[in-house]
């Protein structure tokens, strides 16, 4: 029998799928561990708040410049010196509240070590994946995303449970350890004759050297003025922001949701604490699908196909968010947070991938513009929640009521609607940038 070869660009979109499931492995592992070990400190809300911010401040900083660096020097290489540097850190920091600035600068380390790997995996994808594949590539690589906190909600609070909140940064180190053998030995760089971005023409300023059996540099001027003024990359921002303010307040806050909103164990609740997460998973790659048969098939243009996703995605999340503070029981939180979560995650069809639209050349940039907005909805999201929750607590001395997080949802929620009404008025499929 004729053996069947696998494309290398299957084996890239795996890699960095593995990739992203780990990176929220960290995230919400560090979420949980954290929390524990903080009410057993009796840390309070705003300083927990202030602690779990603190990674999104480094990586803000690191988001333009890691798709600088991706653009420079090689996504590949430099996806791979960042994953090394964060598993590094959580092997090395102690978790203990009671020592805070030792705490800060490692989430701040570990934020800017992150902070260059999604702008690196948008590069690596618009050179290894042809347009007609790029919808469920990259719903598929960012649903690693959603796998990774499903995984850490299932898994984590018994191993905190039985090893302690310290053993989450070990098992964190070693799973960022063995991604990052996987990546240095099955990793490459496109051929000369490329997939994505390569296929695309290239006009005579825009110089290409080639060296070691096609590692291809790029000399063109990044336009980086076209990008910061343009409308369709601002419909990009905005919807960025939203996405990850939601993402953001509900991975970091709905362990103390459960448990003190709701009184509900997160040992006890059993599997049920995932399905938002898993949910998420399986909604952004049934997004990715349906976007690239409405585009193959030529039933929606590129640019209705984003719009359409983008617009039904934002607005059931927001009906879901607005509603889940009048649940009060497991069943009715985890089902409105699921379809909030997984709907938001239905929309990334819509705003994340068309990165890739607008700027194939220069999807790392235009991901780390659009990121950094993402992870500014991060710090204001994350420590606003926390100033809100303590200021209730302070009012009312009572977290368990609806009404203290009744601002805690309603704010993703209008943003939802706000910003899809953004994206329908100024979005496109079509490639803007050469």
């Amino acid at each position: 029998m004729r053996r069947v070869k696998f494309p290398k660009r299957y084996l890239i979109v795996i890699l960095t799928f593995i990739c992203t499931c780990v990176c929220y492995v960290e995230r919400v592992g560090f979420s949980i561990a954290y929390t524990v070990a903080a009410d057993a400190a009796g840390v309070s809300q705003s300083s927990k708040g202030t602690i779990l911010s603190t990674f999104y401040y480094g990586y803000a900083c690191s988001q333009v410049p890691g798709g600088w660096a991706a653009q420079k020097i090689g996504g590949r290489r430099v996806l791979l010196l960042s994953f090394l540097l964060w598993s590094l850190t959580c092997a090395l920091i102690p978790l203990d509240p009671n020592r805070v600035m030792i705490l800060v600068m490692a989430r701040l380390f570990v934020g800017v070590a992150q902070g260059f790997i999604f702008p690196s995996i948008h590069t690596v994808l618009a050179q290894w994946v042809p347009p007609h594949e790029r919808s469920r590539s990259v719903s598929l690589t960012m649903s690693g995303m959603y796998l990774g906190a499903a995984t850490g909600m299932l898994v984590l609070p018994s191993l905190v449970k039985f090893r302690g909140p310290q053993s989450v940064f070990v098992a964190e180190a070693a799973l960022g350890a063995v991604w990052s053998m996987l990546w240095f030995k099955y990793a490459s760089d496109p051929p000369p004759s490329g997939f994505g971005e390569s296929l695309l023409p290239i006009k005579g300023s825009q110089k290409l050297k080639v060296e070691n059996g096609g590692n291809s540099v790029r000399t063109a001027k990044i336009p980086w003025k076209k990008i910061l003024v343009s409308l369709p990359v601002w419909a990009i921002v905005v919807n960025n922001f939203t996405f990850h303010y939601a993402l953001y307040v509900l991975m970091n806050w709905l362990p103390t949701y459960f448990e003190q909103g709701l009184q509900l164990s997160l040992q006890e609740m059993g599997s049920s604490k995932m399905l938002p997460y898993l949910n998420m998973f399986i909604f952004s790659n049934i997004g990715g699908v349906i976007a690239d048969h409405l585009i193959t098939k030529r039933i929606m243009s590129v640019t209705k196909t984003r719009k359409f996703l983008n617009t039904i995605g934002f607005m059931v999340a927001s009906l879901a968010l607005m509603a889940l503070p009048m649940f009060r029981t497991s069943g009715g939180a985890v089902f409105f947070s699921s379809l909030a979560l997984g709907f938001l995650a239905l929309g990334r069809a819509g705003f994340a991938v068309n990165h890739m639209d607008v700027a194939p050349r220069y999807a790392g940039i235009v991901m780390g513009v659009s990121n950094t907005a993402g992870t500014l909805a991060g710090i204001i999201g994350v420590d606003l929640t926390g100033q809100l929750l303590e200021a209730a607590k302070n009012a009312n001395s009572d977290l368990s009521s609806p009404e203290t997080w009744r601002a805690v949802f309603f704010i993703p929620g209008l943003l939802c609607i706000f910003s899809s009404f953004v994206f329908l008025l100024f979005s496109t499929g079509e490639r803007i940038f050469d």
